[in-house]
């Protein structure tokens, strides 16, 4: 090749890198172009920003805190809510209405306490109405305790064959014989050892004026003679009192002898028609709760037949172990007082020991104070046997009711309704206790039925898809 080709073909190259290098910065100047354009198109042309290159300096727009609120100038446009409520305009940090300023505990607490004391004011109401139909409200508790223990009789008995009527009838006339044996056997004691008591109590007056004269206190037979004129002035001149409460005794006999007959009477429908009452009841529900009432109906009964039956034994084992210490102490009515302590363990933990100073107070007139100590021994010993052996082995977890709970609870019953009121408080807590239970499992299990439910009704698309 010759030196003018090889020159030739270097001026071709030289400038084909010249058209190429020059086409390729008018692309990229065609794309800073675009890029610039784009940027100016995307930018709000409500913001007061541009480039600052291009802005006089008289013209720099203020802060972003003194700006106004562009986006309140656009057409159709709304402002969003203040946070916490708080209206345009107020002051900063400061709640709109004086309910945001509150707390979130004492709100709380708040809504707690008027509920509280509308829940306490509906139980004073109720407790009140009790109160002025409390004959027929022990009657009717009386009679669910005498069901309780006389139901299962009837069960057998139907179970064997026998008519219902037939079965309710037997079992109740069984009962009010057994009580009406009882009844006989306590007044035949006492009127049989009335006289020898009654000596015995005589001697014992006199033994207890001779210690006063010749024991430590050194009483003169003058100062004891006074003392005792004094007692017959006072029962002299309170004879109004004492006549007045004669005539109270009689009408309080009345009223007992008026509860028992309705006691009786309902004792016996209970028997004999308790399923229908039920049901009767029930029906008188709302319709949302006559399924949760309907489940702890039958628990309560269970409860309240398993707190009878087991009180029944351990006032049993209660008035033969003190009756027996009584007898081979000596003292006199041992028989009598064991049926009174029997009746009296029904009030659990203190019924046996407050019934029992009955026979520690006549072991003292009549035997003297060691004898009265020994008694006294026995029936802590029975109580102590009862309270850690008896109730928790009989009863067992049928009545799951704590030790405070029963004492408070027969304070409380004994101050509403004496004595009444402390045989029914106790059964009372246990079937409440039994019912809150049921109920309170009862709404688990349906939470977890709805938890389940909703589960499944979540997988369910997923599984499609």
């Amino acid at each position: 090749m010759s030196k003018v080709a090889r020159g030739a073909r270097t001026v071709l190259a030289v400038s084909g890198a010249g058209a190429l290098a020059s086409r390729l910065v008018a692309v990229l100047a065609e794309r800073r172009r675009a890029a610039r354009a784009a940027e100016e198109q995307s930018m709000d042309p409500g913001d007061d920003i541009v480039p600052i290159d291009i802005v006089p300096i008289d013209h720099v727009p203020a802060p972003r805190a003194a700006q106004p609120d562009v986006a309140a100038r656009r057409p159709g446009a709304e402002r969003a809510p203040a946070p916490y409520g708080r209206e345009p305009g107020s002051a900063p940090g400061r709640p709109a209405s004086p309910v945001e300023a509150v707390p979130w505990a004492l709100r709380v607490a708040a809504e707690s306490t008027w509920r509280l004391l509308l829940l306490a004011a509906a139980l004073y109401l109720v407790f009140r109405v009790v109160d002025m139909l409390r004959l027929v409200a022990f009657a009717v508790l009386a009679a669910l305790l005498i069901s309780a223990l006389l139901e299962p009789t009837v069960s057998w008995l139907r179970r064997h064959g026998v008519p219902r009527s037939l079965a309710a009838a037997v079992t109740f006339l069984s009962g009010l014989a057994g009580i009406g044996l009882v009844g006989w056997f306590v007044i035949w004691q006492v009127s049989t050892n009335l006289n020898s008591v009654t000596g015995k109590v005589q001697a014992g007056v006199n033994q207890l004026r001779e210690w006063l004269v010749t024991g430590p206190l050194h009483l003169t037979q003058q100062q004891i003679n006074d003392f005792a004129k004094q007692i017959s002035t006072a029962i002299g001149t309170n004879s109004e009192q004492i006549t007045s409460a004669g005539f109270t005794g009689v009408a309080i006999a009345v009223e007992v002898l008026t509860g028992v007959v309705l006691a009786a009477f309902t004792t016996f429908f209970l028997l004999y028609d308790g399923a229908r009452i039920w049901s009767w009841l029930l029906r008188g529900l709302p319709r949302h709760s006559r399924y949760a009432m309907a489940g702890a109906g039958p628990k309560a009964w269970a409860t309240l037949t398993a707190y009878v039956r087991g009180t029944v034994c351990v006032a049993f084992i209660d008035a033969l172990c003190i009756g027996v210490g009584i007898q081979l102490l000596g003292v006199p009515l041992a028989l009598p007082l064991a049926v009174i302590i029997f009746l009296g363990a029904f009030v659990p933990l203190v019924g046996a020991l407050v019934t029992g100073t009955v026979a520690v107070l006549i072991a003292l007139v009549t035997q003297g104070p060691f004898t009265a100590l020994m008694v006294l021994v026995v029936l802590v010993a029975v109580q102590q046997i009862e309270g850690h052996l008896l109730q928790p082995l009989i009863l067992g977890r049928a009545v799951r009711v704590h030790p405070l709970g029963v004492v408070l609870g027969v304070a409380a019953g004994t101050i509403v309704g004496g004595i009444g009121g402390a045989i029914v408080a106790v059964p009372l807590i246990a079937v409440t206790n039994t019912v809150v239970a049921h109920l309170r499992q009862r709404n688990a299990a349906g939470q977890q039925v709805f938890e389940a439910l909703e589960a499944a009704r979540v997988a369910a698309p997923n599984s499609e898809s």
